[in-house]
């Protein structure tokens, strides 16, 4: 997953290198709510993306690091297992990440092209659009690996409540990948019906919080269900 993550980043700032060099040397670099562009600037300003992107990568790639190296330290079966498994986790978040930000890196090239070629003064492609999209499609994958974690301080619903034991945590992070997945399709529906990408983007900020609220609502209810299960075998 790391190498795969690395080639994606690799590609974006490779793929961003060549393609700048075809673009003339003022493109459209940031726009209005409304889609019109606002500023120009420098074709070589789009080589900070890529730049951040393997910046993130380095961050993953020391997340992953800490939990590898955490599983081979720990001679308890049960640490060891739980700390291969978040770093296997952690592996597809950046993994997403990066396709992600890569993906939504070709769309800016490509509308930053066309709109300098042909003199356009709106957006060609809206990016926001695209990136809510993206995300929505990210909060499914992400969704799908939840329930895969273990018991951690960085990875997974953490909160006092679902950390209180491994059958608060599994029972807490599978309802919290349901609601995200769910929140994920909302937000990529939201992104293709609704005219306006700031809306869409509100809309999916709404989505995400209330499935957090639903979670923490849930990881109370299951924690409370504990303690009482626990206070009648005593």
């Amino acid at each position: 997953m790391k190498k795969i993550m690395w080639i994606i980043s690799f590609i974006s700032l490779a793929g961003t290198a060549i393609m700048v060099q075809f673009m003339p040397d003022s493109v459209p670099m940031h726009y209005d709510m409304a889609g019109n562009i606002d500023r120009w600037g420098s074709k070589y300003e789009n080589l900070i993306f890529p730049i951040i992107i393997l910046v993130m990568s380095l961050f993953w790639t020391l997340f992953i690091h800490y939990f590898e190296k955490k599983a081979l330290k720990s001679t308890d079966e049960k640490e060891s297992a739980g700390a291969k498994s978040n770093a296997k986790v952690i592996s597809i978040v950046g993994l997403c990440m990066a396709a992600m930000f890569t993906v939504m890196q070709a769309f800016i090239l490509y509308g930053a092209y066309h709109e300098a070629v042909s003199g356009a003064t709106q957006w060609t492609v809206d990016i926001g659009k695209v990136s809510i999209i993206l995300l929505g499609i990210i909060l499914i994958v992400l969704g799908n690996f939840m329930t895969k974690t273990r018991i951690n301080s960085t990875v997974g619903f953490r909160v006092s409540w679902s950390m209180y034991n491994d059958n608060t945590w599994r029972k807490s992070n599978r309802f919290g990948a349901y609601a995200i997945i769910i929140s994920g399709i909302v937000t990529i529906i939201m992104a293709a019906i609704m005219k306006n990408s700031f809306g869409a983007a509100m809309a999916a900020v709404g989505t995400v919080i209330l499935a957090s609220a639903a979670t923490l609502v849930y990881a109370h209810k299951v924690y409370v269900q504990e303690i009482e299960s626990e206070g009648g075998k005593e």
